[in-house]
């Protein structure tokens, strides 16, 4: 649906975030739109609270419209010595991004957190802040090659902001293979989608690759 002019493209990251989408596809009168209606349950209210910051009066919402074309900050942490990663996530790798942010943080590695909100209209402004302020970027998405990520790196290139080499850029999508009917759980780990590959993809951008091994073995051990 990118390629149609002036389309919106939402992704909710929570069942939160799917109500304020559908109020703001509701209030949408002069173009197209769309809401990727993610697959399985809900977060549940208390991940919301922990690990998204939300407030009960947020969770019980009936939805509230968005501003098109913006998203929001998750988590940020700029404090500690070191380059610093970004992971810029649409949709419902959202949790498992600020929990690969807390696993790198407690190896030393500043991280921030973002939740894109739309694959079209850009957050422009925020992506320039992300590629400027850190010398990693991720961007992560439940959706093949061609979406999300190739859209980021798109804007990015038509900016010049891949011209300086300062911050290296890496998208993790579903490869392009079928993957085996199993839980959501082990559907997301098949394609790559997991906590530890985006933490392992930070690492190896880094050039810490012997931590990589670790992470390997912890995900293992659990």
């Amino acid at each position: 649906m990118g390629c149609i002019p002036n389309m919106v493209i939402m992704a909710p990251s929570d069942e939160v975030e799917l109500q304020n989408m559908i109020a703001t596809a509701a209030k949408i009168d002069d173009t197209p739109s769309a809401v990727r209606f993610p697959r399985g349950n809900g977060i549940g209210l208390e991940v919301l609270r922990e690990k998204l910051g939300y407030s009960i009066q947020e969770m019980r919402t009936a939805g509230t419209p968005v501003k098109i074309g913006k998203g929001r900050i998750i988590a940020q942490k700029t404090s500690g010595m070191g380059p610093s990663v970004a992971i810029l996530s649409l949709g419902t790798r959202l949790v498992d991004s600020v929990a690969a942010a807390s696993s790198l943080e407690a190896k030393g590695i500043p991280c921030t957190v973002a939740d894109a909100r739309f694959m079209k209209p850009l957050d422009k402004e925020l992506i320039r802040s992300l590629a400027a302020s850190h010398q990693v970027l991720i961007t992560v998405e439940e959706g093949s090659i061609g979406g999300f990520g190739d859209h980021v790196l798109h804007s990015m290139a038509l900016e010049g902001l891949l011209d300086t080499g300062k911050v290296r850029v890496r998208p993790l999508v579903i490869p392009d293979r079928f993957i085996d009917q199993a839980s959501q759980a082990e559907q997301i780990d098949e394609a790559g989608l997991a906590p530890h590959h985006i933490e392992s993809t930070a690492l190896r951008l880094l050039g810490r690759h012997a931590e990589i091994l670790e992470t390997y073995n912890a995900k293992e051990a659990n």
